[in-house]
């Protein structure tokens, strides 16, 4: 009588282990990636709601040969958690700053940048660790 060898199917402790460990050793390099991708996103768009202020507060310029009495515009692209668009002060008959101030999650992970401005000149700046190169910034 022939004896059958029976061959088991499935795997092994060791392989799911060795899986496992791939998979956090990618998830650990990706994570942090994601979450700079995020921080730059919602950069970029405080910067364009801010640039899009400035416009409206140049065309209310044309209108009224003032500043006094412009009003920031509201972006509406979900950046209330993480920012707070307005003037630094108010804004003079001649000029006026806009800025753009991180919070919360934003305002902790968004050291190179920190608070963005404009002024009614157009000049660009930034109060974080790249406050030499704002352009990076916006």
């Amino acid at each position: 009588m022939k004896q059958l060898m029976h061959r088991q199917r499935g795997f092994t402790l060791v392989e799911i282990m060795i899986v496992v460990l791939i998979i956090a050793v990618l998830a650990a390099i990706a994570y942090p990636s994601y979450q700079n991708h995020v921080v730059k996103t919602r950069r970029a768009a405080a910067s364009a709601c801010l640039l899009e202020s400035a416009q409206m507060a140049e065309r209310y310029f044309t209108t009224n040969l003032t500043y006094v009495g412009a009003a920031v515009s509201q972006c509406g692209n979900g950046l209330d958690n993480f920012y707070t668009i307005g003037f630094d002060g108010d804004p003079a008959a001649r000029s006026y700053t806009l800025q753009a101030v991180p919070k919360g999650l934003q305002e902790t992970k968004d050291v190179k940048c920190g608070t963005l401005k404009v002024t009614s000149q157009g000049v660009k700046s930034v109060t974080g660790s790249d406050s030499g190169a704002p352009t990076k910034c916006f």
